[in-house]
This record gives structure tokens, sequence and C-alpha cells, in this order.
């Protein structure tokens, strides 16, 4: 097998990752204060405490949302191939809908798309 692609596709993806780190170490801003040295604190003093209740509310929507947003982005790739594969590609994409519409029914149902 001619792995020439991969190698090229590999060097230029390294040599651009690198090139990149390189020039943004030459012209980029440079401050050397002892406050930049802070961890999360980008220079800049915090007031109060850090560390804030959150509710967990936030991030179970955000999952929820970043799961059913990729799995729709499957639906494109079917819908590419869907003539070569004839009613197996009906039957499995009927299933992989099915099973989202009860992920999304149980989250529903759980209550965990109430935004409280």
């Amino acid at each position: 097998m001619n792995f020439t692609l991969l190698i090229t596709v590999l060097l230029t993806a390294i040599t651009l990752v690198v090139a990149a780190y390189v020039l943004a170490k030459l012209i980029g801003p440079r401050s050397y204060a002892k406050v930049k040295g802070e961890p999360y604190e980008s220079g800049i003093p915090t007031r109060g405490s850090s560390w804030l209740p959150v509710s967990v509310g936030f991030y179970l929507f955000a999952i929820l949302f970043l799961m059913f947003d990729v799995e729709t982005v499957f639906l494109y790739p079917w819908a590419v191939v869907v003539k070569e594969f004839g009613a197996m590609a009906l039957l499995s994409i009927g299933f992989f809908l099915v099973v989202l519409v009860l992920g999304l029914a149980y989250a529903w149902r759980k209550g965990d798309l109430e935004w409280k």
C-alpha cells in the first residue's frame, strides 16, 4: 500500500502547527508581570471568591444539546449513501432515529429540559 498521501498530510500538518507556534512566539505580545504567572488570572486580579455555585442544570442542558447536535450530524453521511444501500439504509436510520427520539423523550419526561 502506498502511504505517500498520508505521510504528506501528516508532515504538512506538523509543519503548519510548528510554524504557527514559532510565529506566535516571535511576534506575540509578552508580559513578564508576576500576576501573569498566576493560574487562570490572565493578569487581572480577582475580587472576592472564585468559587461560585453554578447550577448543574446548565451543565446538563449543555450536555444534552451536544449529544443531540452531534448525533444529528450523522444524518449527513447517511443521506449521501442512502441510494447505494436501499432498504437497509432506511432500516438503519429508522433505528437510529427511534433511539434518538426515545432519548429525547426520556430527557423530556425526566424534566431535564426544563429551564429552572
